[in-house]
């Protein structure tokens, strides 16, 4: 019966599931024909760099996923450093990003 009115209660105070959907929210960019998926994994009360990159070549989706050493103490400088480090990689890789045709790979 407790359980039934704490998410009564939770639904008028914004608790419940949906502080989590917001939490892993996806964002993404686009960038020189590219989209940018910031995805941070939280790592106890930081957040990991995490990421993924997605073109579209010849009516497919190739995806470069990329993960980084850097922690971040909120989750909104995660999103932006993963921004950044997706420009990076798209600008220092070029067309050979995504050249070699593989459907999913790590960058």
């Amino acid at each position: 019966m407790a359980s039934f009115f704490s998410r009564i209660g939770s639904m008028f105070s914004g608790g419940g599931n949906a502080g989590k959907e917001n939490e892993q929210a996806v964002k993404s960019i686009v960038h020189d024909e590219c989209i940018i998926f910031a995805e941070p994994a939280k790592e106890g009360s930081q957040y990991r760099l995490q990421g993924r990159i997605e073109k579209d070549v010849n009516d497919e989706t190739l995806t470069r996923t990329f993960i980084r050493a850097d922690l971040f103490s909120s989750q909104d400088e995660a999103i932006e450093w993963t921004f950044r480090k997706g420009r990076q990689i798209i600008d220092q890789n070029g067309k050979s990003l995504f050249s070699d045709g593989a459907k999913s790979r790590t960058a």
